[in-house]
C-alpha cells in the first residue's frame, strides 16, 4: 500500500465536518417564525413556512431546532431580549422613574402583532404544559432581571427598605404582562403599566404613588 492509498484511507475514516452555522441565517429563520406566529397562529404555523419565508431548506431549520415548540420559544425569547436591547435603562434617581422610563411606547400595529404572537404562544402551551419553565424564562425572567437590578439601586441610595424581597416584587409586572396578554388576551398598554407601577410595586415597597392627575416621570 503507498502513502497515497494510506492519506486516503485516513481520510475515508475521518468524520466529515459539517457546514458552520450561519448566525444570520439563525436570525433570519427566527425572524420568520415570529412572522408565521403571528399571522397563521401556533396551530397553523409548520416549519415549511417559516423554511420558505426564511429562504432556507426544511432541513436547515430542523438542524437548528428539533421542534416548532423549540423554535417558537427561541424566536419569542429573542423578540422580547430586542425589546428590552431597545430600551436603554435608565437612571432618574428615583424607583418610579426607572420603571417609567422602561416602558417602551409601542405602535398600535406592533401590539396588535405582539397580541397576536402571545396567543399562538398560549396555545402552543396549552398542548405542551411542560414547557412552561421554558416559556418562564423566555418571557417573565428577562425583565425581571431588570427590575431585580432597579429595585437593589433603589434599596442601595435608601430609597426603599433592606428587607424588601426583591425576588418576589420583581415578578409583578411581568407576571401581570404575561397574564394580561396569554390568558385575557388583552394589550400591554401603557397606561395599564403606569397603573400597575402606582397602583402594585411602589405600594409592595412601601413607596407612595404619583399624586392623581400629576404628570408621569419619564
Amino acid at each position: 500500500m503507498t502513502q497515497l492509498d494510506v492519506d486516503q484511507k485516513v481520510a475515508d475514516g475521518a468524520p466529515k465536518l459539517g457546514r458552520r452555522r450561519d448566525p444570520a441565517k439563525d436570525q433570519q429563520i427566527l425572524d420568520a417564525a415570529i412572522e408565521v406566529l403571528s399571522e397563521t397562529g401556533f396551530d397553523g404555523m409548520t416549519i415549511d413556512m417559516v423554511a420558505a419565508r426564511a429562504g432556507a431548506g426544511k432541513a436547515t431549520v430542523y438542524r437548528r431546532w428539533a421542534s416548532k415548540n423549540e423554535l417558537v420559544l427561541d424566536a419569542v425569547a429573542c423578540l422580547k431580549k430586542g425589546d428590552l436591547d431597545a430600551v436603554q435603562i435608565p437612571d432618574t434617581g428615583t424607583l418610579r422613574g426607572d420603571l417609567v422610563g422602561m416602558i417602551r411606547p409601542p405602535t398600535i400595529d406592533d401590539a396588535e402583532r405582539k397580541l397576536k404572537i402571545m396567543a399562538g404562544l398560549a396555545s402552543m402551551l396549552s398542548s405542551a404544559p411542560d414547557l412552561a419553565d421554558a416559556a418562564n424564562e423566555a418571557i417573565v425572567e428577562p425583565r425581571a432581571r431588570i427590575n431585580r437590578m432597579l429595585l437593589k439601586r433603589a434599596v442601595e441610595r435608601g430609597e426603599i427598605a433592606a428587607d424588601i424581597d426583591i425576588q418576589l416584587v420583581s415578578l409583578i409586572s411581568p407576571s401581570m404582562v404575561a397574564y394580561r396578554s396569554l390568558l385575557q388576551r388583552k394589550p400591554v398598554s401603557r397606561d395599564f403599566l403606569i397603573t400597575l407601577i402606582d397602583g402594585v410595586i411602589l405600594p409592595a415597597v412601601g413607596l407612595r404613588a404619583a399624586p392623581a392627575g400629576s404628570a408621569p416621570v419619564e
